[in-house]
């Protein structure tokens, strides 16, 4: 089997964040997509073993921001190669909040969700959560990042815990 023929296979990158009392947690993601549209759902994967997982799961709700091709890798490496358990992703970036009370920074993003867990599914390594969009707002017009311009133009890696990471064969 070649697993690399998943590589083909659209998505883009989204920073998924949550805040449970002081507990914060921010990753890159992805896998977001949309599920329905009444009520208006959508998915996010994320690794069970990052600290934003479990934030997720304690808080019951996310905010989901689909990252532009504005990103560099300095903000895909300040979300994604680091740990929110020790380390403020959101420190000297203008950051917002949700209507349910999550941060995200409108930096490098076209839109925001805000979304109430309504579902869970335990997948083995990742949680798939199931959020109903609470609220949603546009926040730029650069277009989004691709999975496929990540890896072509910025010439990002895949790290392990990404739900797309394929090991050696």
């Amino acid at each position: 089997m070649d697993a690399t023929a998943l590589y083909k296979f659209h998505s883009g990158l989204y920073v998924i964040s949550a805040q449970a009392g002081e507990d914060v947690g921010a990753c890159i993601i992805n896998t977001g997509l949309q599920l329905t549209s009444n009520p208006l759902q959508v998915e996010a994967v994320v690794n069970k073993q990052n600290h934003t997982e479990n934030v997720i799961a304690k808080a019951g709700h996310f905010a989901l921001t689909t990252v532009t091709e504005s990103a560099n890798m300095l903000y895909i490496g300040r979300f994604g190669f680091r740990t929110s358990a020790d380390y403020d992703k959101f420190d000297g970036i203008e950051t917002e909040r949700t209507v349910l009370g999550d941060p995200y920074t409108p930096e490098n993003a076209a839109c925001v969700l805000a979304c109430k867990v309504v579902s869970t599914l335990d997948v083995g390594t990742h949680m798939i959560f199931v959020g109903e969009v609470e609220d949603a707002k546009n926040l730029s017009d650069v277009p989004v990042m691709t999975y496929a311009y990540y890896h072509s133009v910025l010439k990002g890696k895949t790290p392990p815990k990404a739900s797309s990471f394929i090991g050696e064969a």
